[in-house]
């Protein structure tokens, strides 16, 4: 009985890593820390969306990423792209108020979050002295 519950524990701690759901949080959360939360690394910075805009498709641009979808909404902005191996990458814009915006970056459908830190590194870079 001890056995069937231990296995049955370690299989749903095994299910959620895999899924996604367990995040590792790179430090305490808010503006200017980075989060992986369901296959997809978060961080809100301090730039207007248009900028974080420009600055997204810059970051790409410099990696040899192709993008080709821009979508624009009132509360998102989403730009689809395909990195050099051919892994597709979705960033997602928010803005959270007039002067600052969160980025979501997914890169691939499984394992991206080596590649989805260093775009979003380069995007906030970029947010930062560009424009």
């Amino acid at each position: 009985m001890l056995k069937k519950a231990l296995l049955i524990i370690a299989l749903s701690a095994s299910v959620a890593n895999f899924s996604g759901c367990i995040f590792l949080a790179a430090g305490a959360g808010g503006a200017g820390t980075a989060k992986w939360l369901s296959d997809k690394v978060t961080q809100e910075v301090n730039s207007p969306i248009d900028k974080v805009t420009k600055s997204t498709k810059a970051a790409l641009e410099d990696m040899k990423a192709v993008v080709y979808k821009e979508t624009h909404a009132p509360d998102v902005t989403q730009i689809l792209a395909k990195d050099p191996s051919g892994k597709q990458v979705w960033v997602d814009l928010r803005p959270v108020d007039a002067n600052n915006t969160k980025i979501d970056v997914r890169v691939g459908y499984l394992n991206g979050e080596s590649d989805a830190r260093k775009i979003l590194e380069s995007i906030v870079n970029k947010s930062n002295s560009l424009f």
